[in-house]
């Protein structure tokens, strides 16, 4: 290879690796992304199973209106066959059952069972944890400054697109 090609490759990784946003934040993201995922598979589950479990455990409760299967995948940008599978494995589990609707005899409500709950609730603790390890390199005040220009940046409407 022409050396100066390899410089010019180089250079232009080195260009990425400090200024170019999308690099930055799709880095930060996946280790962030493969060191939750680890732990949630070392639990018996995934990332997404868990994030699953806790929007549906978050939004169980006096006068919450549960999900149906179909409004689930919508409030997490995941498409029918994606949160079906999902559920399916949450369900073979023990974590998840699935109740009709009483609304429209052809959906399912998805509900969290006991161990789904006992489990989502010790996931999160452990979450919150390897959270504090990769933010470490932060001062407190910046990780609170990080989630602030993270959520500015984010709108907090409906989500167009996957966030799993």
């Amino acid at each position: 290879m022409d050396e100066s090609v390899k410089t010019e490759g180089v250079q232009a990784q080195r260009c990425l690796q400090h200024f170019d946003v999308n690099w930055l934040i799709n880095r930060a993201a996946h280790g962030l992304r493969e060191a939750m995922d680890a732990e949630a598979i070392a639990h018996g589950t995934t990332i997404r199973g868990q994030i699953v479990l806790t929007a549906l455990v978050q939004n169980d409760g006096p006068g919450a209106r549960p999900y149906s299967q179909l409004a689930l995948g919508h409030a997490l940008g995941v498409d029918k066959t994606t949160m079906t599978a999902l559920l399916d494995k949450l369900e073979r589990q023990g974590l998840v059952v699935r109740t009709p609707d009483p609304t429209d005899r052809r959906a399912r409500i998805p509900v969290p069972t006991e161990a789904g709950r006992e489990l989502q609730a010790k996931l999160y603790r452990q979450l919150k944890s390897v959270e504090e390890r990769m933010l470490s390199p932060l001062s407190l005040d910046e990780q609170d400054q990080l989630r602030d220009m993270l959520r500015r940046l984010i709108p907090m409407g409906p989500v167009e697109g996957t966030c799993m």
